[in-house]
């Protein structure tokens, strides 16, 4: 019988009805054989954009109404204790939607984008959509110290690897749709288009090309606009520059930049060193109740690390530090210049504790808007002690806030170009635009020094599953062990004669044989070469066995090994062939004829434009 092989006679047997399954299947099939990839993925990045704006709207506005109903009376002017109950309410409530209702884990939401990106599949759940969402907006909205980037990069990438898989695009456009939807988040929240594309050249680490720019705008333009249209076109954080910049001030940005790049190790470092405390627990409501203790001891001591924070950020770039005391214990010393600046260094200091808690408690949240938070105190406090030094140039606190939120931000993300634009798009700051880019270069420099990836990548670096922009590297992340292994040889045991070996040798078409014992281990591999001397030689069949020419292999190849190591091994061993182990059991071997044909496929495919 004969099988449809055109698109055209596939369209002939779809059912006639009127169905929206039916009519988008048939657009879909219509698609594919009149309009290139190419050029529909920009209408995809469209739809991707749009629901990437919308998808920020409603977090913001969940963010928003949870936090302004449990705060709205709350006494500014005295502690309050209701900030050692909110945060723990909320973790737990997010941490019991995601146990029993989500059934998986929606933490490390960047995290997560990335690893889809680098298995070249770009395949997110469709619960992830809206779980972020939810379990964020409970976590933020109650005060967990956290922000709402993370959670809604994940709901952008998961709506554009599905938008993606519904109109059947291949797996290089369901990265870039990936990237779009990544964008479209950070551009939304933010209202920051530039930084919503830049975000995912640097953090995502997407290629800029031809393919790629024009989705990441049109996703991230789209998004904007949303944004736009819903909230107005205020910035989202309000900033006048009152105080002109001067030239004369360039030496203290310097300083700032190294100031800031220190800080951006200390909150990274801390930030993995909680990361590793939470992970030591199994039972998960130890966790919970360890994380949610420290989380409200912090917040009742230092109300400003309740939610993301974003209050005490306007009110250090309106100039009015007194605001960063308001609900606290301490509100009377509000006056107090050498106070003002120890609460300050105390939250600085305390802001990674308290996130890493939240995170580790159970809540759902990023380190984006941490990160803006932690860099808004450095600046300000450098400004107010170099003030109190008596130098002869004034720094302007409310400039260096928001010189510094860059600053933090380039080392934390390891992203100077989006911490540049996006401080620069959240509040109007772009008159400080050479300070922005010199503190945000020097803070980068200094913290690659210490430390190599940014707090999203060093899990998968440490992995071996990282996507970078090094072509090599990238395509042997995107190469898996178990796609190049061969199968096909056959073992040998070492109690069999040479003849036994000879036989072996006539049924096969390798060189190679591996030889394992009863249970399936790798003792040794026998070559071809080695025995070509001795295997026309009847009077040794029965004398000789295989344990007596057999060879150690110069390495063993481990099962999940990375491709990175493995062509490392390869390059130490200056072998053509290795041997493929699990738990020392034989599997198979791994040539470099093969690797080399699949990095040669897979780069093609990897850097098609």
């Amino acid at each position: 019988m004969k099988q449809p092989n055109t698109m055209t006679e596939t369209t002939e047997n779809i059912p006639t009805g009127h169905s929206v399954s039916d009519l988008f299947l048939r657009f879909v099939l219509w698609r594919e054989k009149h309009v290139k990839e190419k050029t529909f993925v920009l209408f995809v990045a469209f739809l991707v954009g749009l629901f990437g704006g919308l998808a920020a709207i409603i977090l913001k506005t969940l963010i928003h109404f949870i936090s302004g109903a449990l705060t709205s009376q709350v006494d500014i002017s005295a502690g309050n204790y209701v900030y050692i109950l909110f945060p723990s309410i909320g973790v737990v409530i997010a941490a019991l939607y995601v146990r029993y209702v989500v059934k998986d884990d929606i933490s490390h939401g960047v995290t997560r984008v990335l690893y889809a990106i680098s298995q070249n599949k770009s395949r997110l759940k469709r619960h992830n959509i809206y779980t972020s969402l939810v379990a964020s907006s409970i976590t933020i909205g109650f005060g967990g110290s956290v922000g709402a980037e993370g959670p809604i990069v994940y709901t952008g990438a998961a709506i554009g690897s599905n938008v993606g898989r519904l109109f059947r695009m291949s797996s290089r456009s369901l990265m870039i749709l990936v990237g779009c939807g990544a964008a479209a988040g950070i551009a939304g929240i933010f209202k920051a288009p530039i930084a919503g594309m830049l975000f995912t050249l640097e953090v995502l680490m997407l290629d800029l090309t031809a393919v790629s720019v024009m989705p990441l705008l049109i996703a991230s333009i789209t998004s904007a606009t949303i944004a736009y249209i819903y909230t107005g076109y205020d910035f989202e954080f309000f900033f006048v520059q009152s105080e002109e910049f001067y030239m004369s001030k360039i030496p203290f940005v310097i300083v700032l930049g190294i100031f800031c790049g220190l800080v951006s190790l200390y909150f990274t470092k801390v930030m993995n060193m909680m990361e590793n405390f939470f992970g030591r627990f199994k039972n998960r409501w130890y966790k919970t109740a360890i994380g949610c203790v420290i989380l409200s001891t912090l917040v009742f001591i230092f109300p400003p690390l309740y939610g993301e924070g974003y209050g005490s950020i306007l009110g250090l770039l309106g100039g009015d530090p007194s605001t960063i005391v308001n609900g606290s214990i301490f509100y009377g010393d509000r006056n107090s210049v050498w106070f003002i600046i120890l609460f300050v260094i105390l939250i600085i200091a305390t802001k990674a504790f308290a996130t890493s808690s939240t995170n580790g408690a159970g809540g759902v949240g990023g380190t984006f808007a941490p990160s803006l938070y932690v860099g808004c105190m450095a600046g300000f406090v450098f400004a107010y002690s170099a003030n109190l030094m008596g130098f002869d140039t004034a720094l302007s606190t409310k400039n260096f806030a928001l010189i510094g939120m860059a600053g933090v931000m380039s080392g934390v993300m390891h992203a100077p170009l989006m911490a540049i634009f996006l401080t620069a798009e959240l509040t109007g700051g772009y008159d400080l635009f050479l300070p922005l880019l010199i503190v945000s270069t020097i803070s980068y420099g200094t913290i690659k020094i210490f430390e190599p990836y940014s707090i999203y990548t060093m899990r998968l670096a440490k992995r071996g599953e990282l996507l970078t922009h090094q072509k090599d590297k990238a395509v042997l992340t995107l190469l898996k062990i178990d796609n190049v292994i061969e199968r096909d040889f056959l073992s040998v045991r070492p109690e069999m004669t040479l003849k036994d070996m000879v036989d072996t040798i006539a049924k096969s078409n390798r060189n190679l044989f591996p030889v394992v014992d009863s249970g399936g281990e790798l003792l040794g591999i026998v070559l071809l070469d080695d025995i070509r001397n001795i295997m026309f030689r009847p009077d040794l069949y029965r004398k000789m066995r295989v344990s007596d020419f057999m060879a150690i292999p110069p390495a063993k190849i481990e099962v999940g090994m990375s491709m990175d190591k493995v062509m490392k091994i390869f390059d130490d061993t200056a072998a053509w062939n290795l041997p493929v182990v699990e738990n020392g059991l034989y599997v198979g071997f791994v040539s470099k004829s093969k690797i080399f044909n699949s990095y040669r496929r897979v780069l093609r495919h990897y850097c098609e434009d």
